[in-house]
């Protein structure tokens, strides 16, 4: 995932802290002990992580002071001498000074060991987010742009008169061409919404829950998950609701009350207190649509993406649920089969339902009786750091580039790593990302890519490089155990990274257009491209070796893995649908109850009820993330990913670096500075189309059948 204003981006996400949002508070303001706390070894680099409770206040202030000077210098221009120096310049350059700025101040309450820095973070982002509400409801700002735009338009270069465009629409989307009452009524809504959105994501992020179970009751869990596992005096074992903890647990634990007990838990979490936040938005996103002249909240939003309204989502989602309505109505029934079995062979009582607590369980059953997958020895070959190296490896080969780790960074916590990315052809820095991979108490409990400074041409000229960081939860070594990754961790890796390349391999004038500045329902295409190569033996083999010997994967293991992508294909797909339409319902109408329109959904889509009691919109940290509307995007943009996919790579060869530069140069390299749709038909050189989404899903024979008279 990204995130959709810090730059975040699946249990991925991608975050953009600029735009949405999602901390060490140390008595009398001390520093921050964090190590190797030096200087940043590249001076393009200069974000600090060492900043005191009394510096973030400070820094706060005085970004918003600066910043303001620079608008207030662009409303008062005299309307006669308005010119593209005086106001889009200047409007540029502010942009590009204060993402970088502000990611130092934002992004510590996502990733601090600090609890009081997380805190004094999330204040830092409560006044930024109202200062942002602030300069979008400029009038004085925005008349200007007009008049730069009657005066100018026509003379600016492409990537200028389409920020200046941009820039117009924005402001007709708050309601700047509209009456003052209503501009002042949209600029008290859009503050409250920004401080709900903050305050939904902080619960989620500070939230600890934990579970304590014996040993008979973790009966079936590998040894290598066990064996992680803190315990208490008494011998309990704790878990927690962390990824590492709860997915491998409802996948593999044989006992149905453990896996009830933790699937109740993780969809209860902060539901109280999110379920009102969530459902408060949705009344104030709904009443700020109408007040700018849009029906729903849906179709404000979507005015900005690819598919334009809500009239042509639930179209793409209606065709796509009933293509795969029948494969999902044939895997339920196989996993109550399955249910059914081992029921019989375990002496449990059968009751004739697939509950939400027996889908992981059962899904999971089916890779191993119809694929003969063997998880346990498969995880064996997927030591972190072996797929690191890999992975990057193959990045670096792919798209033209070489990393290069710094030494002595300076980074928020001793786990981090940074690394510079250089041209491996001239040489040139392009950027640097950090990795933060695994989980701490207080941290962003997905994963997800943030983009911490925007790569655009600064005010002297000069190219500003791109910073990211990806933040990701694997497990922990241990002294005596590695951190070994299940193949869909490192599906997930493959994500979340190919948003760190999008954020630095782009190649903008403008801050505005930098990395994934683009449409939402885009912005997921590049990444989901790049999952493919975690199903692929060449790739696969790169990254991955026994983690006691450094032997291969054995090719009838490979093999099995592979075919097993189609396994749960309706199911999985049908699941995305749910939490789509769900997403829209919520967002077409004036109010909601949350947890009962995921239920209803639920039900009629997987044929599944929800777990009574529990509301897994509470923790559904998209909806308060930037994909409010927009979840579809997921479904959305893999058709297309799939498209280059085939198309191209699988076509020409996976590891062919003339295609991999190719797709560095027209799809990264553009950022959102090109249409989506402008950019798939360039690289494809044809109209893009669904046919290699239902190919690589296995259900080509499927819909062919479908569509036969």
């Amino acid at each position: 995932m990204f995130f959709l204003g810090i730059s975040v981006a699946r249990a991925g996400r991608r975050v953009n802290l600029s735009t949405t949002k999602f901390k060490m508070t140390l008595q009398n303001g001390s520093i921050i002990a964090t190590q190797n706390c030096s200087n940043t070894a590249d001076k393009k680099n200069s974000l600090r992580w060492d900043l005191t409770l009394e510096e973030i206040r400070h820094r706060t202030k005085r970004l918003i002071q600066q910043i303001k000077q620079a608008y207030d210098s662009v409303g008062s221009v005299d309307m006669s001498k308005v010119c593209f120096e005086n106001t889009l310049q200047v409007l540029a350059n502010a942009k590009s000074d204060y993402a970088a700025s502000r990611h130092m101040l934002d992004f510590p309450q996502y990733v601090s060991p600090c609890k009081e820095v997380r805190s004094a973070s999330t204040e830092a982002d409560k006044l930024l987010s109202d200062f942002d509400v602030e300069v979008s409801m400029r009038a004085d700002v925005f008349q200007r742009l007009i008049v730069l735009q009657e005066k100018q338009s026509n003379d600016l270069l492409p990537e200028s008169k389409r920020f200046l465009e941009r820039l117009i629409k924005l402001g007709k989307r708050n309601g700047l061409h509209l009456s003052k009452d209503i501009q002042e009524e949209v600029k008290s809504i859009s503050k409250q919404i920004s401080e709900l959105s903050i305050d939904f994501n902080q619960n989620l992020n500070e939230e600890n829950t934990m579970l304590l179970f014996s040993q008979e009751e973790l009966e079936g869990l590998a040894e290598s998950y066990v064996n992680g596992l803190e315990r208490t005096e008494d011998g309990w074992f704790k878990v927690t609701l962390a990824y590492p903890h709860y997915f491998p647990l409802m996948k593999r634990c044989h006992v149905p009350e453990t896996r009830r007990k933790m699937e109740a838990a993780f969809h209860s979490r902060c539901k109280d207190v999110n379920t009102t936040i969530l459902e408060q938005l949705i009344e104030l996103r709904a009443k700020l649509a109408k007040l700018v002249g849009f029906s729903s909240h849906a179709n404000y939003v979507l005015e900005m993406t690819m598919a334009k309204n809500s009239e042509n989502v639930a179209q793409f989602l209606d065709e796509l649920y009933m293509s795969l309505k029948p494969v999902g109505e044939q895997e339920r029934h196989y996993l109550l089969s399955l249910k059914h079995a081992e029921c019989k062979r375990r002496g449990l009582v059968f009751d004739g339902q697939i509950h939400a607590w027996d889908m992981p369980y059962y899904m999971n059953q089916v890779e191993q009786v119809k694929f003969a997958v063997d998880k346990d020895k498969l995880i064996e070959y997927f030591p972190l750091e072996v797929v690191t190296e890999g992975l990057l490896n193959i990045y670096q080969d792919l798209l033209g580039l070489r990393f290069k780790q710094v030494e002595n960074a300076h980074v928020w916590h001793d786990s981090v790593k940074l690394y510079s990315v250089l041209d491996s052809v001239t040489e040139d820095e392009i950027g640097q990302f950090y990795l933060d991979l695994h989980p701490r108490e207080g941290k962003y409990g997905h994963a997800a890519c943030f983009g911490l400074q925007p790569g655009c041409l600064g005010p002297n000229g000069d190219r500003r490089i791109p910073v990211a960081a990806m933040v990701a939860n694997f497990t922990k070594p241990t002294n005596n155990w590695p951190s070994l990754l299940q193949h869909h961790e490192v599906e997930t890796f493959f994500h979340e990274f190919g948003h760190v390349m999008h954020e630095l391999c782009s190649r903008t004038q403008y801050a505005e257009f930098s990395g994934m500045q683009v449409e939402t329902d885009f912005v997921e295409v590049p990444s989901q491209m790049l999952e493919n190569w975690v199903w692929e033996k060449e790739p696969l083999r790169k990254m991955s070796r026994h983690y006691k010997d450094g032997s291969p994967i054995p090719d009838s293991l490979l093999d099995k893995l592979i075919a097993s992508r189609v396994a749960n294909t309706g199911l999985m797909n049908l699941r995305q649908i749910l939490l789509s339409k769900v997403d829209q319902s919520l967002h077409t109408k004036d109010s909601s109850d949350t947890a009962a329109e995921f239920a209803k959904h639920s039900r009629d889509i997987l044929g599944i009820p929800a777990t009574p009691g529990t509301n897994m919109m509470a923790s559904f940290s998209h909806l308060a993330g930037g994909y409010d509307g927009q979840y579809y995007s997921y479904l959305w943009s893999e058709v297309y990913s799939m498209d280059i996919f085939v198309s191209r790579f699988k076509k020409e060869g996976i590891m062919n670096p003339k295609v991999g530069r190719e797709y560095r140069r027209v799809v990264l390299e553009a950022g959102g500075s090109v249409d989506g749709m402008d950019i798939l038909r360039t690289f494809l050189g044809r109209e893009p189309c669904q046919d290699s989404f239902f190919q690589c899903k296995g259900l080509a024979q499927t819909i062919t059948e479908q569509n036969s008279p």
